[in-house]
């Protein structure tokens, strides 16, 4: 079995493949040069794992493309796979986020775009459909924009009730829906908005990642515009996790599969000055759903370092022991076979490093 790391960048989509238990990489691409890969999937839920990227082409607008041979060949349809309606008067700025559902539904795939809505395909990702319930919300036309634009970056199903899904926009919160999307409610009790004249308020956070614990699914992680947060109620109460980091400021934030508690984070010197804290490239993890962190650096670079990590550009596989991966925005690559006790360059002098994603394949 191979190891397979999508990394999408600001040129291009790129492949690195691992057949040696994660020790070494052969990394192929571009795909797509030239063009804006801000969401990548891998859907291990087929025979035959589909890969989905969501591209931007600055000629070509958005789309998704799909690929059923590893990257070897892709399928980009004629007619835009995801379309705003005419009705809705809106235009597709960006997929931002692509999310297969649970085993029990092999076909469906949730896309979170620019501006904030919800998308449905029930083929695969080939085609799909606007979530009108979200869209048509009450509460849409008060969300607001953060600097990476309106959009909803994180799209969360819930592997055992396939009718509760959390999402989550900047700026705008968490919203959940227990009823597979006819209804949607604000999820933020606890998330503060410190740049609002209310600091909590039902919605209007700007949330930058929401990550679902794979081994307790009804406990979520969330990477807040200042502040680390864990839900134990799936979504709808927030407690702060931030003591023990050097600060809680940051964009990704990731949970291991196969590892209950276990969680990563690349904390940010802060919001005016969006370098690593401290200056120095460490990944910070706790094993015990935040109650305390721990540095990670064997094996990244020492001395000052300056490139931040994007919301997108940390994940884990599901290997054992697990895999964690993220991406700089000066283009390097990093993996950790052991959970992230030790690290080891897959690529460097890459494009910009929007998004990554890895399995077994």
């Amino acid at each position: 079995m191979a190891t397979l790391l999508a990394i999408g960048t600001a040129k291009g989509l790129f492949l690195a493949t691992s057949t040696d238990g994660r020790r070494g990489w052969e990394v192929t691409g571009p795909h797509f040069p030239m063009t804006g890969v801000y969401a990548v999937a891998i859907d291990t839920r087929r025979a035959t794992p589909r890969l989905l990227a969501g591209t931007t082409s600055s000629h070509f607008g958005p789309s998704v493309a799909t690929s059923d041979d590893l990257g070897a060949s892709w399928h980009e349809p004629d007619l835009a796979p995801v379309a705003f309606p005419a009705d809705t008067g809106a235009t597709l700025g960006r997929v931002w986020q692509l999310t297969p559902a649970g085993p029990d539904q092999p076909d469906v795939v949730w896309a979170g775009t620019q501006p904030s809505a919800l998308f449905r395909s029930a083929d695969g990702g080939v085609t799909f459909e606007l979530v009108r319930p979200l869209w048509d919300h009450p509460h849409r036309e008060q969300w607001g924009e953060g600097f990476g634009g309106q959009a909803i970056h994180t799209v969360l199903p819930h592997p055992r009730h396939p009718e509760r899904i959390a999402v989550a926009m900047s700026t705008g919160g968490v919203y959940h829906s227990t009823d597979a999307g006819a209804s949607w409610a604000p999820g933020n009790t606890g998330i503060r908005a410190y740049f609002l004249p209310d600091e909590w308020p039902e919605f209007g956070q700007c949330v930058h990642k929401v990550t679902r614990d794979a081994g307790e699914p009804d406990r979520l992680y969330a990477q807040n515009h200042h502040g680390v947060y864990r839900s134990d109620d799936d979504g709808h109460t927030w407690s702060s996790i931030a003591d023990g980091l050097p600060s809680d400021f940051g964009f990704p934030i990731v949970s291991l599969p196969g590892r209950p508690g276990t969680v990563f984070t690349f904390p940010l010197a802060a919001d005016s000055e969006r370098f690593p804290a401290e200056r120095r490239c460490r990944v910070w993890r706790s094993g015990d759903a935040g109650d305390s962190w721990e540095a990670l650096d064997a094996g990244l670079p020492s001395g000052p370092f300056y490139p931040a990590v994007l919301r997108d550009a940390m994940c884990a596989d599901d290997g054992d022991p697990g895999g964690v991966y993220f991406g700089t925005r000066s283009g390097e690559v990093y993996a950790s076979r052991d959970e992230g006790d030790s690290w080891s360059q897959v690529a460097a002098h890459l494009p910009d490093v929007l998004c990554v994603r890895a399995a077994e394949v």
